[in-house]
């Protein structure tokens, strides 16, 4: 049967490949996991399109942009293979440098436009100081946010569709921290749902941001797996910021751990280890909800108060179902990828949660 022997020789083709990169010092090992899933979606993409396993392999490795070089040695040295004639190919030797000489170029006109739009709103009468300090921290985020995604967008070259919801998220996002007419306490600088829309808010772009940077894989689990890995400690400190902080941060190891583990190993005492760590944050975050609630019950709802709660409970679900899924892994009654498919889609609850505390908070709470 002619399936199985594709699906070897593709395995064999990629583990040669991976081989390869692994001896170049340049590269470290989660980077070449993150273009192993590159050049997986390329694949599976032009098999869906109707070209034959190894074909597809051969014209994916050609399309990774900034490996056409290393592309091109393992070429050369395994010259005995269809590799050199598709991917020892005739290049200007100027290209990559004409590439990164235009990326630059567009990075620091982005830069420059970033620093233009901090000084906009004084041209409208809004300058910062203190009394319009509240504006400036409600929309921190629009001042490097659209043009990080523009030009991951610009990058990435993104459809018409695409680019129109990104930029009416990015707008709708504005309008709901500008319109509502937040409460100023006299005790304090910003009151309690203007603090948690400007907290919050960052957190709901950032998904637009990822939509951008991944492209056509966000769909895919490799592609919000990429996301994860570029948000990298930024990511972790938003969720430190907006969660309880030794909940977050063991939620923060967990995905790090997972983004640069190879899905492929068997489970190991690192594994054990983070079930235990797992179970640990569930006993805690179970704590945590029984206070949230004493004090609920006791003085009543508050915007911080249910903000909490409903992190809490975000937590709860998210560590419950990775608790579940790693006990599985370790017994052998499931695969990694599942934990990796859970991660990546529970990404949406978040960004679902932040919308729900920019948008419905203010309201619900008066505004105070």
């Amino acid at each position: 049967m002619p399936t199985p022997h594709y699906a070897v020789s593709l395995e064999e083709q990629i583990d040669q490949w991976r081989s390869y990169l692994r001896r170049r010092q340049a590269i470290h090992s989660v980077d070449i996991a993150e273009l192993e899933d590159h050049l997986r979606g390329q694949v599976a993409g032009l098999v869906d399109a109707g070209l034959a396993t190894d074909e597809a392999f051969l014209v994916a490795v050609k399309r990774m942009g900034n490996l056409d070089a290393l592309s091109r040695e393992f070429a050369r040295e395994h010259s005995d293979r269809l590799w050199k004639q598709l991917v020892v190919s005739p290049s200007d030797p100027g290209a990559p440098q004409v590439v990164a000489r235009t990326d630059a170029i567009v990075a620091f006109c982005l830069a420059v436009v970033a620093a233009v739009f901090v000084k906009v709103p004084a041209l409208f009468g809004i300058p910062m100081n203190d009394p319009h300090a509240g504006f400036y921290v409600r929309n921190a985020s629009y001042f490097v946010l659209p043009l990080l995604t523009g030009y991951f967008a610009w990058k990435r070259q993104l459809d018409a569709g695409t680019l129109r919801w990104l930029a009416a998220a990015f707008v709708a996002g504005g309008i709901f921290a500008n319109v509502y007419p937040f409460a100023k306490d006299s005790h304090v600088e910003f009151g309690s749902t203007e603090a948690l829309s400007a907290l919050h808010l960052p957190m709901a772009l950032w998904f637009a941001v990822g939509i951008a940077y991944a492209g056509a894989r966000w769909r895919q689990v490799a592609g919000r797996m990429d996301f994860i890995r570029f948000s990298g400690e930024l990511f972790i400190y938003y969720v430190l910021i907006g969660f309880d902080l030794l909940l977050a941060l063991i939620l923060g190891l967990l995905l790090y751990s997972i983004s640069a583990r190879d899905p492929r190993q068997p489970p190991g005492t690192f594994d054990v280890v983070q079930v235990v760590l797992v179970i640990s944050a569930l006993l805690a975050d179970a704590v945590a909800l029984w206070a949230i609630a004493a004090r609920i019950s006791e003085f009543g709802f508050t915007p911080n108060r249910v903000a909490a709660l409903g992190e809490n409970v975000i937590l709860l679900v998210n560590l419950v179902w990775s608790a579940v899924l790693y006990i599985r892994f370790l017994c052998g009654r499931g695969s990694f990828s599942n934990l990796e498919r859970w991660q990546t889609d529970y990404l949406s609850v978040y960004v679902a949660w932040a919308a729900i505390v920019v948008i419905l908070f203010p309201p619900l709470f008066r505004y105070l």
